[in-house]
């Protein structure tokens, strides 16, 4: 059969690929003509690990192609998977622009039937829209049908994700559909949940939502924790070995990020709203995250007073290792912050710098290293728990940096580890460690002594 996926972001690039990699031709389709010549060279146009590897092993397969011409590649297609994004709007509602633009190039072109496949992540209900769209305008007697298949992928292990997924949800209105999906994804060898669209929909919004709640969940705890005297690493282990809850999500930090938790909590906050229901456990999952972002920033506040002429240190910028995407990243926020204060930053990544270029291309300095980064600094922030951040020593910090105070946004290092070393860390729903600002106050006793 011949797959067609439109889009080649993080959803449609992966989907694509993957679809390749266990024996299918894929046609990728995008409208930018330098993505598409990268593409076919096997270079990926997002960071994503083992999928240049994957584009360029099935490209020279001939197994998956990429092209501009969508006229072409919609003609004669069996299946279409629309992977195009669905950016969240001012008032949180998802912009289904790029899917029905899709939707208005294939009703144009399309020349036989063909189930059209929706991965991106849609309402509820929109699914029956796309359908009743495409029935509408389609010409030539064309039989389209219309079903969901959402994705669960993780930016980071996007390959592994789908290669080997937990589970494939596929929303069809007929039998048809279902074999039809059920033959594609018979290479994966993964239990497939088959239900009706708006369900598979929901099982989406759900999911994601869910494990959003549990990050702001394990931060509200993080934050009782330091007013208490609890260590939120400890209390984290203490529940994971509950099955019903699992270890998974129940890491304290400064928040969500990325390009679905976000978005997918705000849309489905604002459509239930939009049928007069309010969704509680969402609205809060959304405030406790919008103010977590921001925990270091005041800690760092009421630390100094003042930030004004400070040389800060940032470490991480993307909005979680793995991955170059800096899609309601913490550090994007909080870097503005700190300049409004009148601080001085330098600012490591070891991939999301020239993407944070296009946000900040002159306000801040760029480190090719965290060695780099911290020397002479009065302050440091850790914004993303990249190994090259998590495996630099304590005692670097001692050595380069001005003053070693250092934010903890990720929980990097052992509060064990913390009291061995001349340093202030703050982290998150764990105690303070002040061995710096004791170990000032000893000099300035001696200093004082010695001046007797």
């Amino acid at each position: 059969m011949k797959i067609v996926v439109a889009g080649t972001g993080y959803v449609g690039l992966v989907t694509g690929a993957c679809l390749s990699e266990i024996g299918h031709n894929v046609t990728c389709v995008d409208i930018d003509k330098n993505k598409v010549e990268m593409m076919k060279q096997g270079i990926s146009p997002i960071y994503e690990p083992g999928l240049d590897e994957l584009l360029k092993r099935n490209h020279d397969a001939g197994r998956l192609d990429f092209t501009i011409d969508y006229r072409n590649a919609y003609k004669d297609a069996d299946l279409i998977f629309i992977g195009v994004g669905t950016p969240e709007r001012e008032d949180g509602s998802a912009n289904l622009d790029y899917v029905f633009n899709v939707c208005k190039q294939i009703v144009d072109n399309v020349k036989n039937d063909c189930l059209v496949v929706v991965k991106s992540t849609v309402p509820i209900g929109t699914n029956d829209k796309i359908e009743e769209y495409l029935k509408e305008k389609v010409k030539n007697n064309v039989n389209i049908e219309v079903a969901s298949n959402p994705e669960f992928l993780a930016q980071g292990t996007a390959v592994v994700d789908t290669l080997y997924a937990k589970r494939i949800v596929i929303g069809v209105e007929s039998k048809k559909a279902e074999v039809l999906l059920r033959e594609v994804y018979k290479g994966y060898n993964q239990p497939i949940v088959a239900t009706n669209r708006r369900s598979a929909e929901m099982i989406k919004y759900a999911s994601n939502d869910f494990l959003a709640l549990k990050i702001s969940f394990m931060n509200e705890i993080a934050n009782f924790c330091e007013m208490v005297g609890a260590d939120i690493e400890d209390v984290a282990k203490g529940m994971s070995f509950d099955p019903r809850i699992g270890d998974k999500f129940l890491n304290a930090g400064i928040g969500y990020g990325g390009s679905c938790f976000p978005k997918d909590t705000k849309a489905l906050h604002w459509l239930a709203n939009d049928r007069g229901y309010e969704l509680k456990t969402i609205k809060a999952t959304i405030e406790v995250n919008e103010n977590q972002k921001y925990k270091l920033f005041r800690q760092a506040k009421n630390r100094f007073g003042s930030l004004k002429g400070l040389k800060v240190a940032v470490l991480g910028l993307t909005f979680k290792p793995g991955t170059d995407d800096l899609r309601e990243a913490p550090s994007i926020p909080n870097v503005r912050r700190l300049l409004d204060e009148g601080a001085q930053i330098v600012a490591y990544d070891p991939v999301g710098i020239d993407n944070f270029k296009r946000i900040y291309p002159s306000e801040i300095t760029y480190a090719n290293t965290p060695e780099e980064t911290l020397k002479d600094a009065d302050i440091a922030f850790i914004f993303t728990e990249w190994n090259e951040i998590k495996s630099l020593n304590l005692s670097v910090y001692e050595e380069l940096m001005y003053t070693p105070i250092i934010f903890d946004g990720r929980n990097c290092y052992k509060i064990k580890e913390t009291k061995e070393r001349n340093v202030d860390y703050y982290s998150i729903g764990r105690k303070a460690v002040l061995n710096f600002e004791k170990h000032l106050e000893k000099e300035k006793e001696m200093e004082v002594a010695i001046g007797q």
